[in-house]
């Protein structure tokens, strides 16, 4: 049996669905707007974790796959396998509130009050 030290030149092989898994979810963080080091922080991991995964250098636990998903606001299908379901990527805004908790839709509503005057203020000054 050989006997590898870590850091002496060998790497462990890049699996080619961690490949494509990786790439979904870097489509899915950009069409959502998120830097890694933002996507890193919300679901608990480092910066070099989701830059790893993102290549496909490494897979992921079940609980970071969950929140991914959900942070994301994409199904496991279309992370597994691309599937969409005849939907888009990302959720419609509609869905992606619905699947929000009745305190996080209260602060969305919040913050759309503020765009929506910030929006009133300046077509009035137009």
């Amino acid at each position: 049996m050989a006997n590898y030290k870590k850091n002496a030149g060998w790497r462990r092989p890049v699996k080619a669905e961690n490949v494509q898994i990786g790439e979904r979810c870097r489509k899915a963080r950009e069409t959502a707007g998120y830097t890694q080091e933002k996507l890193a922080e919300i679901i608990g991991r480092g910066p070099q974790f989701v830059s790893d995964m993102e290549r496909g250098k490494c897979g992921m636990s079940l609980s970071t796959f969950m929140s991914l998903c959900s942070v994301l606001s994409v199904s496991a299908d279309y992370l597994l396998f691309g599937w969409t379901g005849g939907g888009s990527l990302p959720l419609s805004i509609d869905e992606r509130i619905s699947r929000l908790s009745a305190s996080e839709r209260g602060i969305v509503e919040q913050q759309l009050n503020l765009v929506l005057r910030a929006f009133s203020l300046n077509s009035d000054s137009e």
